[in-house]
């Protein structure tokens, strides 16, 4: 299988083999090493490949992939997995802002912490942090689930719309029209489920958490919402 030292090779290279390879391709795991923070690392990747990064990497790796496995060994910059439309992203570091920010599909797993804005604008994916996020996570989330074994940071779920938000640990603050919800057994069994992809399955107690969702007040303009807008 491929091994690719980018200390060697260019990035531009590198993905554009990667988006040159075919339906059929055996070439389906590729080794990346020394990624030393380099930006698009594997991002728009189509195929159902796999590409295991060896070392930290900087902003929007693994952007717009679909169907690929991206696993990561260190560190991810700003928008690791954003707009992935599906597939699966592992970093086994922290990450930045805006983790899997607009992303449709997939799962997302960070073994640490999350900074600011994890899962904005988030429109079906799965994310399943193992530390804590920061502020404004799942800010204007529109549908998928985000999971946070740790704690959140202020104005969490801010204008959110129909995404599931489930955190075991303590929530600083909630942002506009996030509510706490009642954590029924539907809900439990969907959290097993996602946490069971993200390999803590029988690790974890999903009925530790506690879940939060929209109160629906801001779908439509009304003038005594005015100040939440």
């Amino acid at each position: 299988m491929p091994l690719v030292d980018l200390r060697q090779t260019p990035l531009r290279e590198l993905n554009r083999s990667l988006h040159a390879l075919k339906a059929d391709t055996n070439e389906t795991h590729w080794t990346v090493r020394n990624p030393d923070g380099r930006h698009a690392v594997a991002a728009g990747l189509a195929l159902p490949v796999a590409v295991e990064i060896d070392g930290h990497v900087g902003y929007y790796c693994a952007g717009m992939i679909a169907e690929a496995q991206v696993v990561i060994n260190g560190n991810a910059g700003v928008g690791v997995a954003e707009n992935m439309m599906s597939g699966f992203v592992h970093v086994r570091g922290d990450a930045s802002q805006a983790a899997g920010a607009t992303a449709h599909g997939g799962l997302l797993v960070i073994d640490g912490n999350a900074a600011a804005r994890c899962g904005i604008s988030m429109k079906g994916v799965d994310i399943v942090v193992k530390g804590s996020v920061g502020h404004m996570s799942a800010f204007m989330a529109q549908s998928g689930t985000l999971a946070v074994l740790g704690d959140a940071g202020e104005a969490l779920g801010d204008s959110l719309y129909e995404a599931r938000l489930y955190v075991r640990g303590s929530v600083t603050s909630l942002g506009a029209d996030c509510i706490e919800k009642e954590m029924r057994p539907e809900h439990v069994a969907q959290l097993a489920e996602k946490l069971a992809a993200a390999g803590l399955s029988g690790e974890v107690d999903p009925s530790a958490f506690r879940r939060y969702g929209s109160a629906r007040r801001l779908y439509q303009f009304h003038v005594d919402n005015a100040g939440a807008y």
